[in-house]
């Protein structure tokens, strides 16, 4: 398992469980499979996984609470698996802090990119071993934005608030980076599901609204600005 990427499964239907835990395996993923929330929370701080796949409607604790408690503890990536694509659950799981999440039924090899896209963003390799993340085109020293009230170090990647350290998640790192890169200029949902969530096909762009709102509880409310009708900018 020590070469593998480790997913942690939370679900609680023992066909679905079984049969994604042997589809995963089969393409290379070291699986633990758990019926229920609390189970699973026990296996997250065992076992420390690479990625958690999570049922939001699983018993003991929910899904969706569940994320928050893996959040309070750690930044790894975390996908939500929802019966329905218009269920409030799939926002209230990216507001928790979830990376992604992918409707059910879902096809086996649907997921599995998903599970691969996330990865990629986080430095995983395809089902085993790690390799480097390649990170959104800035480089340099300090970018200061807000007569130095936010301050981003592209190269240690951390983030400083009127001088208070911030604490941002992966997927939020790089889609601050995103914005960084190019100052006042409007990037549409689309594009940063591209680049950010690593989509090369069409997906839900509520992903993007959840996380743009995310990153302002973290560096100013009034510091990434909506243009209706075409995306987010920074201001420069």
């Amino acid at each position: 398992m020590a070469d593998q990427t480790h997913v942690l499964f939370v679900e609680d239907d023992d066909v679905i469980r079984e049969a994604t835990q042997l589809a995963l395996e089969r393409d290379g993923f070291a699986v633990t499979a758990m019926p229920d929330g609390l189970s699973g929370l026990e296996a997250f701080r065992a076992d420390r996984p690479d990625i958690a796949l999570l049922d939001v409607m699983v018993p003991g604790l929910d899904g969706v609470s569940l994320c928050r408690r893996i959040r309070d503890e750690s930044t790894v990536p975390v996908i939500m698996l929802s019966a329905r694509a218009d269920s409030i659950d799939v926002v209230l799981g990216l507001e928790a802090g979830a990376d992604d999440y992918v409707t059910k039924p879902f096809d086996g090899a649907v997921l599995v990119a998903r599970i691969r896209a996330v990865l990629r963003r986080f430095g995983h390799a395809n089902g085993g071993a790690h390799a480097e993340d390649p990170a959104p085109s800035v480089t340099g020293g300090p970018l200061i934005f807000g007569d130095g009230e936010l301050e981003i170090d592209t190269e240690g990647m951390e983030v400083r608030r009127a001088g208070e350290p911030v604490a941002l998640t992966p997927t939020e790192m790089r889609l601050l980076l995103e914005f960084s890169s190019a100052p006042g200029t409007v990037l549409s949902r689309d594009k940063l599901l591209e680049r950010v969530w690593d989509y090369g096909w069409g997906g839900d762009t509520r992903v993007v609204d959840v996380h743009v709102q995310r990153l302002r509880t973290k560096i100013g409310q009034d510091r990434i600005e909506t243009v209706r009708g075409f995306g987010y900018k920074l201001k420069a």
